[in-house]
């Protein structure tokens, strides 16, 4: 495994993570869990990210307990949660970043997580109602207070995140110094683009989530729909059209000869793709099973072999 700075900071996190969007409490159970965290942690992963809406807290539940049973030394463990959306419907307490709703988002994530704090937090979506100012104080006040070491964003533009960056640092606030965006072989305009200047003006760090584009990466969505697959979960019904897009599936198909040459599979060759841009502090993988977690971090197997001539090949066969 490698072990990348998280941006400026001096946090290190491997290179890949897990996650637990759309499989705690849909598809995994705790038991379930702790073999899927333990199969990770064994093969040298240390970020685990969670966030206050997965599966109405339940995620965030699920890992809690995971934490706790396997007894891992807190200062090994990196473990974020994110907020936005909130779990209840009050006019403080759903789609915002304010202070009194950052304030309670964290105390309820703590008791769930069963932990005195988390290693990273983000906002989870921009907040166009809350005046900027208010989330980067309350965001810095999350930090000295305890609950949480460092602070980031998912999803901003590349002006939101300048923005605050630009106020904790006129009053001597604690900086964003991680933006957590979806990156994947057909979501490439933010990270490569948008954000370019934003790596060398302000040092940010990235932790990039659905690098196989919802499972469209993993190739296995070429004859429609699977019966156990993420786009079957209640709620995730959007995900069917998304994957099943004639046109991705066919750029998949493209991928399996260049991934047969290097001796992978097409999700391990997209996962690689992704590691190999430098600006790309750790990949956010998931998995609903001990299995899918050891094929994914074969990916980093995978990195060293991809050579300019390979990634010119990867950058054709997915041309839309």
């Amino acid at each position: 495994m490698q072990y990348r700075r998280l941006g400026r900071s001096g946090l290190k996190v491997s290179a890949l993570s897990l996650g637990s969007w759309v499989t705690y409490g849909n598809q995994m159970d705790t038991a379930c869990a702790i073999e899927c965290m333990a199969a990770a942690w064994d093969a040298g992963v240390n970020f685990f990210d969670n966030a206050e809406s997965y599966a109405q807290g339940r995620a965030e539940t699920i890992m809690g307990t995971a934490l706790k049973q396997l007894g891992w030394r807190r200062s090994q463990v990196i473990v974020s949660t994110k907020f936005f959306w909130g779990l209840n419907d009050g006019p403080n307490e759903k789609n915002t970043l304010n202070r009194k709703y950052l304030r309670q988002a964290i105390e309820g994530s703590l008791r769930r997580l069963q932990l005195d704090y988390v290693d990273l937090v983000f906002c989870h979506r921009p907040d166009p109602n809350t005046p900027i100012e208010e989330t980067v104080y309350a965001m810095h006040d999350m930090i000295e207070h305890g609950h949480a070491l460092y602070w980031g964003t998912s999803e901003w533009s590349a002006d939101e995140i300048r923005a605050a960056w630009e106020i904790a640092e006129r009053h001597h606030l604690r900086k964003p110094v991680t933006e957590q965006p979806e990156y994947n072989l057909f979501a490439r305009r933010r990270v490569e683009q948008e954000y370019a200047r934003l790596y060398t003006d302000l040092g940010l760090g990235t932790t990039v989530w659905s690098p196989l584009a919802s499972g469209l990466l993993s190739g296995k969505y070429r004859d429609g729909v699977p019966p156990d697959s993420r786009a079957t979960v209640k709620g995730y019904e959007w995900m069917a059209a998304r994957v099943t897009e004639a046109a991705r599936v066919a750029a998949v198909e493209r991928l399996r000869p260049i991934a047969d040459g290097l001796g992978c599979t097409v999700a391990q060759l997209a996962l690689a793709w992704c590691l190999n841009n430098p600006n790309v502090s750790t990949v956010i993988t998931g998995a609903s099973r001990v299995a899918q977690v050891q094929e994914n971090l074969k990916a980093m197997e995978v990195l060293g072999r991809l050579t300019p001539e390979l990634m010119q090949a990867v950058e054709s066969a997915t041309a839309l």
